[in-house]
């Protein structure tokens, strides 16, 4: 496997696998990232925020098979977003999440001062994830979020 900045020509598979990974645990509902209206142009989407950027993983036959970005969230905060973090079913289990996140860490690290993420209860795996990289569970969403069908809420401060 393989991490690389994502490019337009990733939008259509990345999509996929985020519409397909929500429609799997029944979460292709509104106030997720299914209804993001970026999320068919995400490598564009991206390339024009400021200090931000989204990551593909890629197999060895050169497919998508992953991602995950980071943005600013709020306005100045110095508060960025972990954001779409999703694997394709075929590529789960070994580790990949885990790079990805470093991947997306070290940027914001650069950039910010705290990562905050969204997501939900029901996705067990994902929620270990985030306190296994030091992640503190929040009690309610922080002001400006778009996702409000999440259930769980996260913040790290970056050193």
């Amino acid at each position: 496997m393989r991490i690389r900045e994502m490019e337009e020509k990733d939008n259509q598979k990345i999509e996929q696998i985020i519409k397909h990974s929500l429609e799997s645990y029944h979460l292709n509902i509104p106030g997720t990232a299914y209804f993001d209206p970026q999320l068919s142009t995400l490598a564009q989407y991206y390339m024009h925020q400021t200090n931000a950027n989204y990551w593909v993983a890629v197999n060895d036959q050169n497919e998508v098979v992953g991602g995950v970005g980071i943005a600013s969230f709020g306005q100045g905060s110095g508060i960025c977003e972990l954001q779409k973090l999703y694997i394709s079913p075929e590529a789960q289990g070994v580790g990949l999440s885990k790079k990805l996140m470093k991947v997306a860490l070290d940027f914001a690290e650069a950039h910010y001062t705290y990562c905050y993420l969204e997501t939900l209860k029901k996705l067990q795996t994902a929620n270990h994830l985030y306190l296994k990289f030091g992640f503190q569970q929040l009690d309610k969403a922080l002001d400006g979020s778009d996702h409000n069908a999440c259930d769980a809420w996260y913040i790290k401060e970056l050193t």
